[in-house]
């Protein structure tokens, strides 16, 4: 078993093509013997947003903290702080903070995508 808090996980600046203002944390994951799902915790800063892409698995995404959009494909849908996302396998998205403060949010993938 393990438990743990977000401050004490590593920060990664993502550091990749169409990413802008964004770094990744992963409270659970590979290292930690997760078998199945690793959780990443992705902070966006205002005005900043993860790549426009898609990949062969889902994804599972609860928004922590702050506002922005999701391009579902070339589609902007407003997102905030308690809402859940299903990006489901091969679907286009992004994430995008058009708010003020960092927009923070968790997603689990399987462990082979962290």
């Amino acid at each position: 078993m393990k438990i743990t808090r977000l401050e004490t996980c590593a920060v990664t600046p993502i550091d990749m093509e169409g990413v802008k203002d964004a770094i990744k944390q992963v409270p659970i994951g590979q290292a930690d013997g997760a078998p199945n799902f690793s959780i990443r915790v992705f902070t966006v800063g205002p005005g900043g947003h993860t790549p426009h892409h898609s990949h062969a698995s889902e994804h599972l995404n609860y928004i922590l903290e702050g506002s922005g959009e999701v391009m579902e494909g070339d589609t902007a849908r407003p997102i905030k702080s308690g809402d859940y996302i299903l990006v489901k396998p091969h679907e286009k998205h992004q994430y995008r903070n058009t708010g003020e403060t960092p927009l923070k949010f968790m997603c689990m993938v399987p462990k082979e995508y962290e």
